[in-house]
């Protein structure tokens, strides 16, 4: 494979000053320790692209974790090194300012999976080799940094005509049976880039890619889903998905996407709830299977028991809410109140029930006067019918039957 000669221009409004002097450091040190050092991946992809650049994957040729040491002597910071896998994480000093403060160093490597799905085998190569066991084109070209070097475009594998052409290509046939997650990637990059897959790379996403992908555990699979959760565009990545026939060959509830769901990841800001979209993106997903494909679908993706929670109690809201319907402000508000408020808020944006949106804008801030001392001030001792008090002062307040706290102190003599 021949190397590139184009040098790019890293000093771009797309690339922070701290990144640039960063690097300058790093090439500074990779060029005392003559040592071939390259920044790889989405970097590269991103600055062609002329977007702004997230990702700071740094590849040597030789030992990374030598090259750490050598980092950390030379501008500070500690490094945490993994041996085996001839890696390292270099925890940057305050110096750089940058957020998150830590770097990755990889030393350059050669893959190979001994079986469809399976993590890879790993061993020391060249920066060739290292771009070879990547995922698509467009993410197989690397930036130079020692040296003369400097900035020094090294594109193996032709991703510059595959990012003008708009185009998503894998590197050899057996790539998604390799490694099945990539036709998350895949269909990401699709959407996030406004590319399409390769003619011949959406031919890879068959029978043979699928079995492999149903055998991936949960824990990957569902790390593949929050990702595609996190992106602006993940309702149109998930109904791709299921057009690749891709949930099916993970759980056989797993249901199509609304399309008509697309907008309701963005939340309300004026709500005071925790915003969570990947949870929002499986509980408007999910809310609709019953209890009991709800339970397995949450099984078989590894959910945390806080996510199993978020779409359960959706799903069960929204059966409730024909038995719901025309209630009082106080039935609604005890039906729902040990709820999740974005369980809750899931299911009012499905179903535009008004009593959901009073609950978690006004009617779970509603609480009486009196409190518990009050009542062991009119001679009450504590027990089961202090909350049967409260409870009922509070009914009356959701449902208009007091309005201030005489009224309320009124309806306290009468209960007691």
């Amino acid at each position: 494979m021949e190397k590139e000669t184009r040098r790019l221009l890293l000093n771009s409004n797309l690339l922070p000053s701290e990144k640039q002097t960063l690097l300058s450091r790093i090439a500074e040190q990779a060029a005392a320790m003559d040592m071939p050092c390259y920044v790889v991946g989405g970097f590269v992809r991103d600055l062609l692209l002329e977007r702004p650049v997230k990702d700071l994957d740094i590849i040597v040729e030789g030992d990374a974790i030598k090259f750490g040491e050598g980092l950390v002597q030379k501008f500070g910071g500690r490094l945490t090194p993994h041996h085996k896998f001839h890696t390292a994480i270099w925890h940057l000093p305050s110096i750089f300012n940058l957020h998150p403060s830590t770097l990755d160093l990889i030393s350059a490597r050669s893959e190979s999976y001994p079986a469809p799905g399976a993590l890879p085998a790993v061993k020391p190569s060249s920066i060739e080799d290292d771009l070879l066991r990547r995922d698509f084109t467009i993410n197989a070209m690397a930036i130079r940094l020692d040296g003369g070097h400097f900035a020094e475009l090294l594109d193996p594998l032709n991703g510059q005509a595959d990012l003008a052409a708009g185009l998503i290509r894998v590197l050899h046939p057996h790539s998604f049976i390799d490694d099945p997650t990539r036709i998350f990637r895949a269909i990401r990059y699709e959407a996030r880039y406004s590319f399409v897959l390769e003619p011949s790379t959406l031919n890879l996403i068959n029978s043979e890619a699928l079995d492999a992908l149903s055998r991936l555990s949960g824990e990957r699979i569902r790390h593949e889903l929050d990702l595609i959760f996190e992106e602006e565009g993940s309702a149109q990545m998930i109904l791709r998905a299921g057009s690749l026939n891709v949930f099916e060959n993970i759980h056989p509830q797993l249901p199509a996407f609304n399309p008509h769901y697309i907008h309701f990841l963005e939340m309300d800001p004026a709500l005071d709830i925790p915003a969570n979209r990947a949870a929002l993106g499986y509980m408007l997903w999910l809310m609709h299977l019953t209890e009991e494909d709800v339970l397995s679908v949450a099984e078989r993706l590894s959910f945390s028991s806080d996510l199993t929670l978020f779409v359960w109690a959706a799903a069960q809201l929204m059966r409730s809410l024909v038995h719901l319907a025309n209630s009082k402000p106080s039935v609604w508000t005890f039906a729902v109140e040990k709820l999740p408020l974005l369980s809750i808020y899931a299911v009012y944006l499905i179903s535009r029930e008004n009593a959901l949106l009073d609950y978690l804008s006004l009617w779970r801030h509603v609480k009486p006067h009196t409190s518990g001392d009050d009542l062991k001030l009119h001679g009450l001792l504590p027990g089961p019918r202090f909350g049967e008090i409260l409870h009922q002062l509070r009914a009356a307040w959701l449902d208009g039957e007091v309005h201030n706290e005489s009224q309320e102190k009124e309806l306290l003599a009468k209960i007691l």
